[in-house]
């Protein structure tokens, strides 16, 4: 008889990942870090446990937005008050806080539930090159 391998939050080892987004279109850099938060890329997936890796991603300012998204895609914000809809483009956005482009690409492609906030704690997202994660000796990967 065959059984069927179930991974239990005890038996998942975690490795760490570093993605460099520099010149890198947002998409193509979210969907690389998504699919490792899950935990996809396991043979050991299982869709109701978080077997997913710790996810760096570095040069987030320098990740590039394709035809005319940097003047028209909007990111929109609500402060929970009546008439409290807050929209930046996201030239602006870029400017004002670059690493919320990748963080906000990323968290859209996780599921919208408790996992997925798990999920999404283990993502690390950071302006520069330089980032405070070499003890965990992460391991670099290419985006196409």
């Amino acid at each position: 008889m065959i059984r069927t391998f179930v991974a239990t939050p005890k038996s998942v080892e975690r490795k760490w990942h570093v993605i460099d987004a520099r010149g890198k279109v947002l998409g193509r850099v979210a969907t690389v870090a998504a699919r490792l938060l899950q935990g996809k890329h396991r043979p050991q997936y299982t869709p109701f446990i978080d077997t997913g890796d710790h996810v760096i991603v570095v040069n987030a300012a320098q990740v590039k937005l394709t035809g005319d998204k940097e003047d028209q895609k909007l990111y929109r914000r609500h402060s929970g008050y009546p008439g409290g809809l807050r929209e930046q483009r996201a030239k602006v956005v870029r400017r004002e806080q670059p690493t919320r482009l990748v963080e906000k690409a990323v968290r859209g492609m996780l599921p919208k539930t408790k996992l997925g906030s798990a999920m999404y704690r283990k993502l690390k997202v950071y302006t520069g090159a330089d980032h405070p994660h070499t003890a965990q000796k992460p391991t670099t990967l290419k985006v196409a």
